[in-house]
Order: structure tokens, then C-alpha cells, then sequence
């Protein structure tokens, strides 16, 4: 590009001088301006498609450079060994022994490495960002990457993924166990092998989650946990030869392994017919010498060698037998899911075979609490798992076969998704005791919709009067349930759903307390994602654990006696960047420890929980906000104007149910899942279920509920989310989307004569856009979304803005507002571009009812590839144009053919393909400043 004026620097100085208008105009648009005036570029020649390409390039570059830099401002520093110091400073030298066991002996935190589709970076996107991650200033960091074919993000992808991070977050806890081990060596020499550290435990449910999905067979679940089974055991033969290369047990481990690796290519691809699925369970199940089921003599004996070992020797064999004990014959412990609805209809046909019975009745508890009263364990084998057809029961046969014939040890958790009433959890367990598991299954309801937050506590207290359900998580020795923050963030808006989560944990460590309960420990897994739209809190690793499980629900528990057990998600590629390298996976371990450490003792009093006549009105207020956004009919057509259309293809699970062209105008939220949802809203410039309804909430009360607010830890780190989303939300840029669809911006482009050779275009586009109603939708949420923000710019003037960062943290948010909006303006060029080449594309018959006002269509609702798709079937190139061949005599005929279809691929559809490549990059780009996808 020769033109320095449309280099990015100076494309973002254009931006500050049309946004210094809106001084003037208060409806003037920065964004658009911009991007109406790049339109004019690109369709008169100064621009063209390789130019804005190189545009994008650079500011993929910045947004990668920013995922580095709030990535590092979450877990710096992240040097090993300025890590390794800093835990060891907080091991008090005061401790007693059993303080520190008590202390070190239960996990801070369990880690679940889950596959929800986040992977927007390629491999080498994310090794840039891990690297520039360590450097003082990832801003200054080289993360351009060229782009390149990413691989296709599979379940298999995943899964690998999901390993490499635990592997290395295995690696990194090996090195925190090893401090803590010298730490009780030389504190207390005699004694310190009755030490048994175990900081952090690690699972994953990736292949082995079934809510949602029809594409995990039940033989992907074998063959992964037996990959696992053989990964682990060769690194524990690994690490054991790195201590004792001659010792006989590494022979055993690594026998073991090969034996799992060669059951894992059994079980792999696995189907339904008889004789292979015969030959494969049979050498599962068979008696053979290297066939490990259990580590407990491996770790005796590892323990012993240690108390007879010396030096570094000693601490070496402690820390393997650590890790096996934490983790057993896989790289951690797995969790199952399914939907309540599918462990209701395993439940109907033992119990209602004819289906006249309300399974939510009283009759049906009643009978629910015979069979749990009455079950005797059933044998199951492979051919029994291969007949079945029930989903949920197939998950309790699957489970079974894997503490039979993989791992003995590990426990499972059964985790149950849209759990309203107690008889889901007694059906588990039934199921759980009918194959005889219910020892090492841990049975979890989640509490996710706006229901279920709601009337929780109830269920809880009905679910702890159940004499069955109590035996059985004594015997368990702990309670375990689910809070979701995806989904309750998308229909009741993420304050909300925290503070929704934070009472249920509240009456659940109440009803534990009244149930004489307090013998067990409540696992609180509070599953969240990495952005601040999926409940992750952008402030610092402290803020990140406890908006999930705040202090007051920790000291709810610490109150009635009852040991916590904190469990978070790490979910999908945004998560695992956490552990993208060994330093990372270091620094983020310490941070946790860190925050952990600062969340001992008791907290102080916070006024939020006092004045429940503000902050429970203020609350409530915001439900009701965001349950008309969600409601309304405007709303929904704006998040789903372009369908998925904006976004990359991030995971393996499908994102929504198909539609067809006009069902679209009504497509229900419901039909876009929790991740998507929010990606859409980063895309459109506004995250409004984290903004909207703060402002509009406080109400006539605006200064009581800011003094509230200012004086509460709770409250301060609620504004510090409303801060840090408002920092990147763009109302301008929500109106952008409506211009596009705006008749009359198309009729009166032309008016002046500057465009003539897009006057029939335009004229085309306006006319088919006159019984469009996205322009008016945007319009009309853009006008709602202004008035609650300007309530919430009000409210946030209010209160004092904390010392974190101060002026460089203001200067680098405004710079990165900048950018956004500079790539929304080149992405609503090039949506231009693509929409004046698909309304020129010369008429062609219908065929497959699909008309050439279908594919324009689809082009404005962003269905590209199905368009493109249309297209090329509708002009083939098949036939030989007469250029392509080079012979030298000159011709005058064919004298007046028509445009060939090479020519019409050539002008419209590969321009189309090309625009929407780049406007892809551009959605990765702005969720990277976002710092995290959806």
C-alpha cells in the first residue's frame, strides 16, 4: 500500500479526529465514517483486498501482543525460580506438622480441563502468546504469526490439548510438591515423610461429555481414558528412571503402559460389530501380567525407598509416589456428564415403562426410595454396554468398565446438567448402585438455569432428608455439586448469576450444617470460562476466585465447620493457555497458591451483606434487565442478525441447530449456545450481559447503592468487572451493524454523483433492504443500551476508581478502544464489499430452490460459505475459457459473448470468499482484546 494515509497509525489518528465530532453531532458515528470511508477506497481501486489484508495482518499482531499482555498481568512474574521463592515464603516457620499437613494435604484448588469450544488460536498463536507472555513487555513482543491452514479442530484436537496442559500442570505441581517436601525435611527431619503433599488435583471431561452431544461413542470413552492410562504410565516410568534408572518397578510401568497403548488401539473406532467388539473386550478383561489396575502397592513401595533413600534421591521418590496418588493410572481424575433429562428416561423405563407417571411427584420419590432401599449390583460386560440404548445408562456401564478393567483407584464424577429435582440426583445413584460403583462415583447436580439458582436451596434440604443420599456421601466422604456461570450468565446476566451462585453456596453450607453434616467435605466445582461474559473476572487471579466463591460463601462454610473443597474449569483453548509452557503453567499454580494464601483468616465485615435493602434491590434490578433484553424480540434479532456468521469454528461440539434462510429472522437465543452467545456480543461491540442493568438497577438510590458499593470488597469488585467491560464496549459501534442494513445510507450513496458505477448496486441493495428490519433493531437496542449507560457512567463517576495501574492502565484501555473500533470500521468495509458483490452477480436459474435473492440473502446474514456454495454451482468452470489458451494468431470472434464464468468467479465470488476470510481474522483479533473467545 504506497498511501501512508491508510496505514493503521494513521487510519487510528482519523479515528480520533472523527470521534472529536460526536463533540458536535451527538448521533455522528466515528465507526462508520471510517468504514463508509474505506468502502469508497476499496470500490473506487485506491484500496484493494491485498491492502486491507495488510491492515488486518498488523492488527492481528496488536491483538495477539494484548492477549500476551492480560495473560502476564494475571500471572507475572513468571520466572520458575522467582516462583519457587515466593512459596517458599509463605510456608510458616511457626506451623506445627499437622498445621502444615492440614494445610498442604488437601487440594487449594481441583482443576478441570474441559473442551468447551474456545480453540480461536492456532497452535503457533498460542506457543506466540505463551512466549511473549514471559517477556517484561508483551506489547513489545514479536507474536506475528502468518497465517496458515490451522488444523481442524477435532475431538481428538482437543483431547491432545487437554492432555499437554495437564501434563504440564502435572509438571509444574511436581516442582511445588518438591518445595514443600525440602520444606518438612528440614524442618522436620524424623517426620517428614508422613507428609503427603497434594496442592492441586487435575481432571477432564473432555470425550467423556455427553450433555449436547451425539458424536462421543462410548468406545471414545474407553480408548481415551486407556491413552491416558498409557501417557501417565510412561512419564511415571520416566520420571522413576530419571532417579533410578536400573529399578525394577520402571518395568512394570512401562509394560503397563504398552499394554494400555495396545488396548487404547482396540478400543479406537470401535463399532457395533459383534465379533471386533468381542475380540477387543475380551483382551481388555482378560487376566494379563502387565495389566495394572491399581497404583497403591507402587506407591508403598516408592514411600518406603524414600524413607530409606538420601538426598535429592529421597525427595524425588516422594514426589512420584505424590503424583500417582493425585492422579492414579490417568493424567487426573475424569468427570461424565449428562443431561437430567436423559437420566430421567433411563429412570421411566425401570420404574414407568408405560409412561403415566409425573417423575417429578411424590409417588415417584416414594418409589424412587424403594428401589435405592431394594437394589442388588448387577454384572454388566461389554456386550451389555454395546446393547444399550439409553444415553445415561450407557455412561454408568462405561463407568463401570473403567474402575473394572483401567483404574480401580480414581473416583468419577458423574456430573448432571439441568438439574431441578432431587429424583435426578437418587436416579444416579441408583443407577450408580444397581452396577455396584456408587463407592467411587461422585454424583453432581449442576445449578445453572435461573430456576435452578432460585429454588436450589430447597432442593438441597429435599436432597439431605433423603436418609439414602446422606448414607451415601458419608460414605463418599464428601458432597459435591455444580454451579454454572455459561448459561446463567447468557439468561440472567453474569451479576446476577454470581450473586445467584453466591446464596446457593450459602444455603448449601446451611443445609449441610442442619443435615449434621459437617463429617463430609462440599466439593464446589463453580464451572466458569476465561471471559468476563462466562464468569471469569479480569482483575487477577484473586478476583478470578473468589467472583465464583466469594468470601462470604467461604465463610459460610468455615462457619458451620465444613472442609471446602474449591474446584474451577480451565476451559477449552483459552484456558490451556494458562499451561501453554512449563513457566506458565509455574506461574499460574503460584498465583493461585498466592490468592489462596490471601484468603485465609476470617474476612472482615462487608457491608453488601448488610444492606441487603440496596444490594438485593440493586441485584434484583439487574435481573429484570437483562430478563427483558433477554426476552425481547429486538434483542434476539440483533444477536442473531448474522447468525454464527462472525465467528470462527473454535470447537468440535456444533454451536446451533440448523435453520433454514427465513427461520433465521426468528431464531430463538436458545438455538445459540452459552459461548457463541457471547462471542456474538463481543463481535457486535457491547457485552450486555455483563453491562446492562447497573445503570438503570441503582435507580433514584444512585448515590446510597455508589457509597455501597465503594465501601464494599464485594462491591468494589463487582465495579472493578463493570469497569473493565466498559472499557472495551462501544455502543457506536452496535448502530454500525444497523447502517449497514440501512435502505436509505445505500439509495443516497450515489446521490452526488461520487460513485456512479455502484449507482445500480446500491439502488438494488437499498431496494432489497427496504422490507429488512435489522436496521431498525439495532437502532432500537443501541437507543435502549444508551440510556442504561449513561445511568452507569453516572454511577461509576461515583465511585472512586481504585490505585491499580492509574494512568498508564486509563491510557493503554483508551488505546485498545481505538483499535477495536478501528477493526470493526475495516470489517463493515469489507461487509459493504461483499454485499455490493453479491447483489451484482449476474441472474441464474433457480436450482434446488435456492434463487439469487436466497444467496444475497445469505451473504447479508453472513451464511457465506452455503452462498458460496450456491454460487459455484451456479457457474461452474468446467469449459475452457478461449485466454486460456496461448496461441498467437489474433481473433475477433465470438464477437459478443456473454461475461464467462471464470470472469463472474473472478469479479464476485472470489471476493466474497476473500472479504469474509479477513472479516474471520477480524473476529479473533477483537476477541483477543477481549482475552478470551465468548
Amino acid at each position: 500500500m504506497a498511501d501512508s494515509s491508510f496505514g493503521v497509525d494513521s487510519l487510528r489518528d482519523r479515528l480520533q479526529q472523527l470521534h472529536a465530532q460526536t463533540a458536535e453531532t451527538p448521533l455522528f458515528n466515528p465507526v462508520f465514517q471510517l468504514s463508509h470511508d474505506l468502502s469508497r477506497q476499496l470500490e473506487s481501486g485506491a484500496l484493494d483486498l491485498g491492502a486491507m489484508e495488510a491492515l488486518v495482518a498488523a492488527l492481528e499482531c496488536e491483538g495477539l501482543q494484548a492477549r500476551a499482555s492480560k495473560l502476564r498481568g494475571l500471572i507475572a512474574p513468571t520466572d520458575p525460580a522467582e516462583n519457587l521463592a515466593r512459596i517458599a515464603a509463605l510456608l510458616n516457620e511457626e506451623d506445627g506438622l499437622s498445621e502444615f499437613r492440614r494445610r498442604w494435604e488437601r487440594p487449594l484448588l481441583h482443576a478441570v480441563f474441559t473442551a468447551h469450544p474456545t480453540f480461536l488460536l492456532s497452535p503457533a498463536e498460542s506457543d506466540a502468546v505463551a512466549e511473549a507472555a514471559l517477556a517484561d513487555d508483551p506489547m513489545a513482543a514479536t507474536v506475528c504469526q502468518v497465517p496458515g491452514a490451522a488444523p481442524k479442530v477435532t475431538l481428538d484436537y482437543e483431547h491432545d490439548e487437554a492432555l499437554a496442559a495437564i501434563e504440564r500442570a502435572g509438571a509444574a505441581r511436581d516442582r511445588i510438591n518438591a518445595a514443600l517436601l525440602a520444606h518438612a525435611r528440614a524442618r522436620w527431619p524424623g517426620r517428614w515423610l508422613d507428609f503427603r503433599p497434594l496442592p492441586f488435583r487435575f481432571a477432564s471431561w473432555v470425550g467423556y461429555d455427553m450433555d449436547g452431544r451425539t458424536d462421543i461413542s462410548w468406545s471414545t470413552s474407553v480408548a481415551y481414558r486407556l491413552m491416558e492410562k498409557a501417557r501417565r504410565l510412561e512419564s511415571y516410568g520416566a520420571q522413576l528412571a530419571a532417579v533410578r534408572p536400573g529399578h525394577a518397578l520402571i518395568a512394570t510401568l512401562r509394560g503397563a503402559a504398552a499394554h494400555a497403548a495396545d488396548m487404547a488401539v482396540r478400543f479406537t473406532g470401535l463399532g457395533a460389530e459383534p465379533d471386533a467388539l468381542a475380540a477387543a473386550a475380551n483382551a481388555l478383561t482378560a487376566e494379563h501380567p502387565d495389566k495394572l489396575l491399581s497404583l497403591t502397592p507402587v506407591i508403598a513401595a516408592l514411600e518406603a525407598e524414600a524413607k530409606a533413600a538420601d538426598g535429592d534421591d529421597a525427595i524425588a521418590l516422594a514426589v512420584l509416589a505424590g503424583a500417582m496418588r493425585a492422579d492414579g493410572l490417568g493424567m487426573g481424575w475424569i468427570h461424565f456428564r449428562v443431561n437430567a433429562s436423559q437420566l430421567l428416561n433411563a429412570l421411566r423405563r425401570r420404574i414407568d415403562p408405560e409412561g403415566t407417571m409425573d417423575l417429578a411427584s411424590k409417588s415417584a420419590l416414594s418409589k424412587l426410595r424403594e428401589l435405592l432401599a431394594e437394589v442388588k449390583p448387577l454384572r454388566a460386560n461389554f456386550a451389555a454396554l454395546a446393547i444399550e440404548t439409553s444415553t445415561a445408562m450407557r455412561q454408568f456401564l462405561v463407568m463401570a468398565q473403567i474402575l473394572h478393567h483401567v483404574d480401580a483407584d480414581a473416583p468419577i464424577r458423574m456430573l448432571i446438567a439441568e438439574c431441578e429435582q432431587p429424583q435426578t440426583v437418587l436416579a444416579a445413584l441408583y443407577f450408580a448402585r444397581l452396577l455396584g460403583i456408587d463407592g467411587k462415583v461422585d454424583v453432581s447436580p449442576l445449578f445453572e438455569t435461573e430456576a435452578a439458582l432460585e429454588h436450589g436451596g430447597r432442593f438441597i434440604e429435599a436432597l439431605l432428608a433423603e436418609p439414602a443420599y446422606r448414607d451415601y456421601i458419608r460414605q463418599r466422604g464428601r458432597l459435591a455439586i455444580q454451579t454454572g456461570f455459561s448459561d446463567a450468565g447468557r439468561f440472567m446476566g453474569q451479576i446476577p448469576a454470581a450473586l445467584a451462585i453466591e446464596r446457593l453456596q450459602g444455603r448449601l453450607a446451611a443445609a449441610m450444617k442442619a443435615a449434621g453434616l459437617t463429617d463430609v467435605a462440599a466439593l464446589v466445582f463453580n464451572t466458569h470460562g476465561e471471559s468476563m461474559g462466562r464468569g471469569a473476572h479480569p482483575s487477577g487471579l484473586e478476583d478470578r476466585l473468589t467472583w465464583p466463591l466469594s468470601r462470604w460463601a467461604r465463610g459460610r462454610f468455615a462457619k458451620a465447620d465444613i472442609a471446602l473443597e474449591a474446584e474451577a474449569s480451565f476451559q477449552g483453548g483459552d484456558g490451556y493457555l494458562f499451561f501453554r509452557s512449563d513457566e506458565l503453567a509455574l506461574a499460574t499454580l503460584t498465583r493461585i497458591i498466592e490468592a489462596e494464601e490471601a484468603l485465609r483468616g476470617e474476612a472482615e465485615a462487608d457491608p453488601f451483606y448488610d444492606r441487603t435493602d440496596l444490594s438485593l434491590d440493586f441485584y434484583r434490578a439487574i435481573r429484570r434487565v437483562q430478563r427483558e433484553q433477554l426476552e425481547s424480540v429486538t434483542y434476539a434479532r440483533a444477536v442473531t442478525a448474522f447468525g454464527l456468521g462472525m465467528l470462527k469454528t473454535t470447537g468440535s461440539r456444533v454451536s446451533r441447530r440448523q435453520s433454514d434462510i427465513a427461520s433465521d429472522r426468528t431464531m430463538s437465543l436458545r438455538q445459540i449456545r452459552a459461548i457463541p452467545h457471547n462471542a456474538i456480543l463481543q463481535q457486535i461491540g457491547y457485552p450486555v450481559n455483563v453491562i446492562a442493568g447497573a445503570g438503570i438497577a441503582a435507580g433514584e438510590e444512585t448515590e446510597a447503592v455508589a457509597e455501597l458499593l465503594g465501601r464494599s470488597a464485594r462491591g468494589r469488585q463487582l465495579v472493578r468487572l463493570l469497569r473493565a467491560a466498559n472499557g472495551l464496549a462501544s455502543i457506536k459501534t452496535v448502530a454500525c451493524f444497523g447502517e449497514l442494513f440501512n435502505s436509505a445510507y445505500w439509495a443516497s450513496r450515489p446521490y452526488r454523483g461520487t460513485e456512479t458505477s455502484l449507482e445500480d448496486a446500491c439502488l438494488a441493495l437499498a431496494e432489497y433492504l427496504t422490507k429488512d428490519d435489522r436496521a431498525g433493531v439495532f437502532r432500537r437496542l443501541a437507543s435502549r443500551l444508551r440510556v442504561d449507560w449513561m445511568k452507569l457512567h453516572r454511577l461509576l463517576a461515583m465511585i472512586p476508581h481504585e490505585p491499580v495501574g492509574g494512568e498508564a492502565r486509563n491510557t493503554a484501555t483508551e488505546k485498545q478502544r481505538r483499535t477495536i473500533a478501528l477493526l470493526q470500521s475495516l470489517r463493515l468495509a469489507l461487509l459493504m464489499h461483499m454485499f455490493l458483490r453479491a447483489v451484482q452477480v449476474p441472474p441464474f436459474s433457480r436450482s434446488n430452490d435456492v434463487s439469487r435473492e436466497d444467496v444475497l440473502e445469505m451473504v447479508l446474514s453472513l451464511r457465506v460459505d452455503e452462498a458460496l456454495a450456491q454460487l459455484r454451482r451456479a457457474y461452474p468452470v468446467v469449459e475452457p475459457e478461449i485466454e486460456d489458451f496461448p496461441v498467437n494468431e489474433p481473433t475477433d470472434y465470438p464477437d459478443n459473448r456473454a461475461e464467462g464464468y471464470g470472469a463472474i468467479r473472478t469479479r464476485f465470488i472470489d471476493p466474497i470468499e476473500r472479504a469474509h476470510a479477513l472479516n474471520l481474522r477480524i473476529s479473533a483479533a477483537i476477541a483477543n482484546h477481549f482475552g478470551a473467545h465468548g
